[in-house]
């Protein structure tokens, strides 16, 4: 099949272009390379460097004619999202917008793409559900939740059916190379240099981990077609800032000085995801446990600074 991956520079995608590739499918790179790298990019992938706010995407697949998109370019940073909000909706709305418009017009079969964990903000009932009506407390929270509902429109107004993942907090090999980190990469690549960790808040903030692997597994799981709507990506367990930061001095046999800073603005006390619907409907699993994943993570870091 013909797979276009936006973002196939950037991290979660260059990761999901490799197994695509390795599947046996044709798979085209769209990126500007604002934070992905040209060296992430699969030699066995059509690459092009195009913005995708750009109105020559249309063009690029008229020519490539792609059954399924797998939509991963975005503004992913929360904090950017609170200090340049236009530059977040430009991107994550008005690029969206372009390629869906470009969707329909070529005949993709399916539309596949991130929202976030993000589009819950502070619910207190955990862990959280895909019918749960989240109150966002970033603007990219808030972009992601208004991109649920431009793809639910388009399904229903234009039959352009798709997969909308709520995603966890990624992490994995890849991770921050470009410039945007995750906490798990940016505490990797700290503690490799000897430096003090940053905490924003007391480290008892929980998160749900899911490694790169497992996402790119639901991705592909989602190429059935009978499968449409909003599914979670997670691995449904939290674990605290500070118990990271004691498996992270586990695996690396050393003593971590932590320096706690009070919370940023956007930010969230609690995120834990149900997998339940996506192992009713996907067939999905997570399979990497935290400790085997950031044992990697932590080595890819150490080796590639």
């Amino acid at each position: 099949m013909n797979i276009c991956v936006t973002g196939g520079a950037g991290f979660i995608g260059s990761h999901l272009v490799d197994r695509l590739i390795k599947e046996g499918h044709r798979v085209q790179v769209i990126d500007n390379l604002s934070s992905g790298l040209r060296e992430f990019v699969n030699p066995k992938a059509d690459f092009v460097e195009l913005d995708i706010r750009d109105a020559k995407i249309l063009d690029v697949f008229q020519d490539f004619q792609p059954d399924y998109v797998f939509h991963e370019a975005a503004q992913t940073v929360v904090g950017e999202s609170m200090v340049n909000p236009t530059e977040d909706c430009d991107i994550n709305l008005m690029g969206l917008l372009n390629l869906l418009q470009a969707s329909v017009k070529v005949g993709v079969k399916k539309f596949l793409m991130p929202s976030s964990a993000a589009v819950y903000g502070d619910l207190e009932t955990l862990p959280l559900t895909e019918e749960l009506q989240g109150i966002p407390r970033s603007c990219y929270g808030l972009t992601k939740l208004t991109t649920e509902g431009y793809l639910r429109i388009y399904e229903e107004s234009f039959g352009l059916p798709y997969i909308c993942y709520r995603y966890a907090n990624v992490y994995g090999p890849r991770q921050g190379n470009g410039g945007e980190g995750g906490v798990i990469s940016i505490f990797c690549e700290q503690v490799a240099k000897g430096e003090t960790l940053v905490v924003y808040g007391d480290g008892t903030q929980t998160r749900d981990f899911v490694y790169v692997d497992d996402v790119v597994e639901a991705n592909l799981l989602g190429l059935r077609d009978d499968v449409t709507g909003i599914i979670n990506v997670s691995t449904g367990t939290g674990i605290s800032l500070n118990d990271l930061m004691n498996t992270l001095e586990e695996i690396t046999n050393t003593t971590i000085n932590r320096e706690y800073q009070e919370p940023r603005i956007g930010d969230i006390k609690h995120s834990l995801l149900s997998t339940k619907k996506a192992s009713q409907v996907l067939g999905y699993a997570p399979t990497w446990s935290l400790r085997d994943g950031l044992e990697k993570t932590y080595h890819y870091v150490k080796d590639n600074m």
